[in-house]
């Protein structure tokens, strides 16, 4: 059971329930039905099980060459390939049921387009071929907030494109420092991310482009009357601060253990991010 249940990579359905809740109190603006935001993250948390199950499927073979993911249950065959395919099935469908219940069209397209970019998309091809990999995986990263979002206003808007492109190019440099972090596993499967195919200096050069690009996205929220300036503050504080971390990974002489910090700040700048959103509505300032 387990095993089962760590198919679905709970971590990341976790930490991404977070941005679910982010986006759906940003569109709510304070007038929040708690009923819809339990329906809501149900129904995407399902489908994101869903997408786990079936990327451990296809990882498979190549996780059993990473220290990092050599212990996963398909991987050391501990679960069978059929239950995988079955369960990873049931949660999917259970999942856009739940959304064709309680929410709109919209939504279960965002839903259904996340799980293809994730599953297709990313996991049987461009994680495998294309040094793009990370930035195709940037796109169903993205999904969970925007759902959320149109979830409540059942359109899409300017404030959910910028939610999108906000969490789009915070994955970018995340994902990076995960690739430098465990550039050994990436090398010995063989996956063409940017730390393998053009070095640390190169993609230490890209984070700082993203976290950029990303702190200016997030003060769009601000700039268009979405957020306020008490918001802007905080990101602003917090964007620098992640700009001055990643700067001086271009003379560390410790790879990894910067890598490893950059990894830990970015899920710090993600829930921040994700606070100061959810409670806005609330500060009004």
């Amino acid at each position: 059971m387990k095993d089962y249940y760590q198919l679905t990579k709970p971590g990341i359905i976790y930490g991404n329930a977070i941005a679910v809740v982010a986006g759906f109190f940003l569109a709510s603006k304070g007038d929040i039905s708690w009923w819809l935001l339990l329906a809501t993250l149900a129904g995407i948390s399902l489908i994101m099980a869903s997408g786990c199950v079936f990327n451990n499927y296809i990882d498979r073979d190549i996780d059993r060459l990473m220290e990092r993911t050599k212990n996963r249950a398909l991987a050391r065959g501990a679960a069978s390939l059929r239950g995988a395919v079955i369960y990873g099935t049931f949660l999917g469908l259970t999942g856009v049921l739940v959304l064709i219940a309680y929410t709109n069209f919209l939504t279960i397209l965002v839903a259904l387009a996340g799980l293809f970019v994730y599953v297709v998309a990313y996991s049987l091809w461009f994680k495998r071929h294309s040094v793009h990999g990370t930035l195709v995986g940037s796109i169903s990263g993205a999904v969970p907030p925007v759902v959320g979002y149109v979830a409540v206003t059942g359109s899409l808007d300017l404030g959910v494109i910028i939610l999108f492109l906000i969490l789009a190019l915070w994955q970018m440099p995340h994902s990076y420092a995960i690739a430098l972090y465990r550039l050994d596993d990436y090398i010995a499967a063989g996956i063409p991310v940017l730390p393998v195919k053009k070095g640390a200096r190169v993609t230490k050069i890209h984070m700082l482009v993203y976290i950029v690009l990303f702190t200016f996205a997030t003060l769009a929220l601000t700039a268009f009357g979405y957020m306020g300036y008490v918001y802007a503050v905080v990101l602003s504080v917090l964007g620098a601060v992640w700009l001055g971390l990643c700067a001086k990974g271009i003379k560390t002489l410790d790879d990894k253990l910067w890598a490893r910090n950059m990894f830990i700040f970015s899920i710090v700048v993600l829930v921040v991010f994700c606070i100061m959103v959810a409670v806005d509505w609330a500060i009004k300032l």
